[in-house]
């Protein structure tokens, strides 16, 4: 993609959700696009911030750090790690970002916890819910996630904001609607038995499937190639 057509993207991006929460009722403000900037070159993430995107997600850590490194003069970007995290490599997350999409055990949210900086808010989580039961894919079966979310609610330095997915592809509207319906009814049932974490986020929602997730109350939709086109090759 070129430096001018991102603006363009970025627009349309927006419009598609904005013209998702229209036909699903919601509030015009009641979900956020995560611009997922993984393989993108650092002067894309400052042209979309430029542009009014304030929230990235990254999936490598080391490219991360370093797009950090050099993008530190924009305060007010938010840092959303997004991918797999090996224990090894909790310290770099806890210190250098403000959310967590793929959280899936305790051990992890732990050390986040213990690891994140006196000086910094508390890390905000999701839960990653293997919400398809594809063996192919991380994060907690549902019916264990109640459990897990009572003990990381527990944890000092992070915050349980909500739960995050990536289900299965399905080929119709109503079929994508499935699962991340269960996502939402999972989200209910934590409210209720953790009233006093601030479980107000459903992180699900991608190109193929963010009219149905808006309509099954998404707060916020990860997009990556709708924004700044094809991905790199790693």
């Amino acid at each position: 993609m070129t430096d001018s057509a991102l603006p363009a993207s970025l627009a349309r991006a927006r419009e598609r959700l904005s013209q998702a929460l229209k036909e699903a009722g919601r509030a015009k403000d009641s979900a956020h696009l995560l611009a997922v900037s993984k393989t993108k070159p650092p002067a894309m993430i400052r042209q979309a911030w430029e542009h009014g995107q304030r929230a990235f997600g990254e999936n490598y850590l080391q490219e991360a750090l370093e797009k950090q490194a050099e993008l530190a003069d924009l305060t007010d970007i938010e840092w959303h790690f997004i991918g797999p995290l090996q224990s090894n490599k909790t310290r770099a997350v806890a210190e250098h970002f403000d959310w967590m999409h793929s959280v899936d055990r305790l051990k992890i949210a732990a050390r986040l916890s213990e690891q994140r900086p006196d000086h910094l808010a508390p890390l905000n989580l999701c839960l990653q819910v293997n919400i398809s039961r594809e063996d192919s894919k991380s994060g907690v079966m549902p019916e264990e996630a109640e459990a897990l979310a009572m003990e990381i609610a527990k944890l000092p330095n992070v915050r349980l904001r909500g739960l995050m997915a990536i289900p299965a592809p399905a080929a119709t509207r109503e079929a994508q609607r499935e699962p991340l319906a269960a996502l939402r009814e999972l989200l209910a049932a934590l409210q209720q038995a953790l009233p006093q974490a601030p479980l107000d986020t459903l992180s699900m929602g991608m190109s193929d499937d963010l009219e149905a997730a808006v309509l099954e109350g998404a707060t916020l939709v990860r997009l990556g190639t709708a924004i700044f086109g094809a991905r790199d090759t790693r």
